[in-house]
């Protein structure tokens, strides 16, 4: 889920095109509808199963979990098998991973849980080497491994696997800030043990991964987004602009540096708290309002001031 961290009142400001999400109406049904009232936008995606299934159709969803919830269905498999979606390509790219925005004419591509892996580590350094984030209902997997790190050398522990526990204590409904924490807090010079799930694989297929262009490649040609919302109906956005799309890269890798996290979906959130800000002060306040709960130190919120204000000036 996107965190329950979007304020409404932001997102309304930002979006210049709103549709929800509506079972269809026939005409005439019932007898109820207007002649002038103007038919709300009928949003239809295409979703494949990443390890190789037949294509499905979902729709009228407004969250992450109500979007598993419909892909599950349309393939008669538990919501809770789906690890995580990518957009554009069926395989583990964590560059094309789906966090609240979809484009308008992404395929959507389901990973579903594969084999299950115990992996004993000995923690001979302070840190592991691994970034963490999360699917947005409960699952949270690896998403990048610093070469030459302490768990590069464990050559079972992938890109894109699922994390079920930690010495045996289960971190399944966990956030991933929570979970580096976890991982983090390790005693030094002690063996510590993960329980892993990795997606679930099939033969590369070529020509899947060419089923459309990705977020990245159709910015700017106006065709728009779905944003997707923990609460309240998804909205149709344009996409993000440069400026937005620059600033919240730089975001999402200072939430790297500081709390070993990925989350463009926080990074979006920080910005737009942002964005219309004259000073670090105001920034800080608005801040406390939507994420108190994160209790960010003081260095991190003034480079993310920085980033913000070197995104408006042009300089990122």
């Amino acid at each position: 889920m996107p965190l329950g961290l979007l304020r409404k009142k932001k997102a309304k400001a930002k979006a210049k095109e709103t549709a929800q999400l509506v079972e269809d109406k026939q005409p005439g049904a019932g007898g109820g509808s207007l002649p002038d009232q103007v038919p709300r936008r009928r949003l239809v995606f295409h979703t494949q199963l990443a390890h190789g299934s037949a294509t499905g159709r979902v729709e009228d969803f407004s969250s992450i979990r109500e979007l598993y919830d419909k892909i599950a269905g349309a393939f008669e498999i538990s919501p809770s098998e789906i690890l995580y979606c990518t957009l554009n390509t069926p395989k583990v790219d964590m560059e094309r991973l789906l966090r609240v925005q979809i484009g308008l004419e992404d395929f959507i591509f389901a990973h579903v849980k594969g084999i299950k892996k115990e992996v004993n580590v000995y923690k001979s350094e302070d840190a592991l080497g691994i970034t963490i984030t999360d699917n947005g209902v409960g699952y949270a997997f690896i998403k990048n491994i610093k070469d030459g790190s302490l768990i590069d050398s464990v050559k079972t522990i992938c890109v894109g696997d699922h994390i079920e526990s930690i010495n045996g204590q289960s971190i399944v409904g966990w956030r991933h800030y929570d979970v580096a924490k976890k991982l983090k807090e390790l005693k030094r010079e002690e063996l510590f043990t993960l329980k892993l799930i990795e997606p679930k694989k099939a033969f590369e297929i070529e020509p899947r991964s060419k089923a459309g262009k990705s977020s990245a490649e159709k910015a700017g040609t106006g065709r728009g987004t779905l944003r997707l919302r923990s609460k309240g109906p998804a909205t149709v956005e344009e996409v993000p602009s440069e400026t937005e799309t620059k600033a919240v890269k730089k975001i999402d890798d200072l939430l790297e540096l500081y709390m070993g996290i990925r989350d463009t979906d926080l990074a979006t959130t920080m910005f737009e708290a942002g964005k219309d800000k004259v000073n670090p002060d105001e920034f800080a306040v608005a801040l406390d309002k939507c994420l108190g709960d994160f209790a960010f130190p003081d260095e991190f919120v003034f480079d993310v001031w920085g980033a913000i204000g070197d995104a408006k000036q042009g300089r990122l």
